[in-house]
């Protein structure tokens, strides 16, 4: 499983729109949505400054996201171009590939509920 991460620094006054678009069923997340591989999109926002957004597209492999791209390439570059002008900067963070995953339980809890 590998995580594809983006920042973005949107515009105040397109923020609504932004949330729609990569937030869940958005435009975003439905472009891939017939890739075997693609499991969604998650969106960020930062607590701090409500205009830094994080998204991260989760896939199986970066093969699969490399083989998505190059057949529908287009269609992908003229979606982001039409979304650009809600951000005032976009960078990309990397691909990240998932090395464990784990659940963290706080102290005394236990697997099953106590009467």
């Amino acid at each position: 499983m590998v995580e594809i991460i983006w920042e973005f620094v949107v515009r105040e006054e397109c923020r609504g729109q932004f949330e729609l678009t990569y937030g869940p069923g958005g435009a975003w997340s439905k472009l891939f949505s017939d890739s075997p591989g693609f499991h969604g999109t998650t969106l960020l926002r930062d607590e701090n400054d409500p205009r830094c957004y994080l998204t991260i597209d989760i896939w199986d492999s970066v093969d699969q996201r490399e083989q998505w791209l190059s057949e529908r390439k287009d269609e992908y570059t003229e979606m982001d171009a039409a979304f650009a002008e809600w951000t005032e900067s976009e960078k990309d963070l990397g691909t990240f590939r998932v090395l464990a995953e784990g659940t963290v339980r706080p102290r005394g809890a236990s697997r099953r509920s106590r009467r």
